[in-house]
């Protein structure tokens, strides 16, 4: 297999979770992180010889994105699938959120949408080859959250997005779709307190890493090729 697959925060939590779920499915991991770190250097020692590319950008500059992206793309070759994972919260009732708390999520998380696919979506088009594109997103963006207006309007804004795209893609065998996450088990949940998480979630646990990555690698195989435009939980029955 030749498929290469980007993935954007991929040196920690979900994305490092499916840096190696679809790395032992045999995909190439382009892997995507705002900086050098230790946790990035691991994992491209995990991936082995699935390792692709290291590209260093942070998803929210427009020009480094297509910078990197352009240039991974004509050294390597265009990308099979982009996973868009980088996330980032600050949390804070609405009226005590700062312009940088709004704006900061909001470029990270939504803005991202347009940064990275921009540039790597026409060289995906003229392959004329099936390809792949899945958005890590959350329950707050479907259902909101108390204190996190501004982390619900940026998943939300990435839901709609990748509806939007999945119409103009779909005729190019291109599928689109986000996953609506709920507490997953990662360095973003691990101060929530666990009693709320038995009372919130019907399920009454937090869920693994591998329940995510799982649904990743699925909607990348040829059997999801009918599956597009769609929002698909993961969140033990939180909505």
């Amino acid at each position: 297999m030749d498929k290469r697959v980007l993935i954007t925060g991929c040196s920690r939590g979900i994305g490092r979770g499916v840096a190696l779920c679809l790395a032992k499915a045999g995909y190439k991991i382009v892997c995507n992180a705002r900086r050098k770190s230790d946790e990035l250097e691991y994992l491209k020692a995990e991936l082995g010889e699935n390792f692709s590319a290291e590209l260093i950008f942070d998803v929210s500059d427009t020009m480094a994105a297509k910078e990197q992206i352009t240039m991974d793309i004509e050294q390597n070759g265009a990308y099979y699938a982009v996973v868009l994972n980088a996330g980032i919260i600050a949390d804070n009732t609405f009226v005590a959120l700062s312009d940088d708390e709004w704006k900061g999520v909001i470029n990270v998380n939504l803005h991202s949408f347009y940064n990275v696919l921009h540039p790597a979506l026409m060289p995906m088009i003229r392959l004329k080859r099936p390809g792949r594109i899945v958005a890590i997103s959350s329950v707050s963006g479907v259902i909101g959250n108390r204190g996190q207006s501004n982390y619900a309007a940026s998943k939300g804004g990435l839901d709609a997005a990748i509806k939007s795209l999945a119409i103009e893609l779909a005729s190019r065998n291109i599928t689109v779709n986000s996953i609506a996450c709920g507490v997953i088990q990662t360095d973003m949940t691990s101060e929530i307190n666990e009693d709320f998480i038995k009372f919130a979630v019907p399920a009454r646990r937090a869920g693994r890493v591998d329940e995510v990555s799982g649904v990743v690698e699925f909607l990348l195989s040829d059997s999801a090729s009918y599956i597009t435009r769609q929002v698909i939980g993961v969140n033990g029955g939180l909505c």
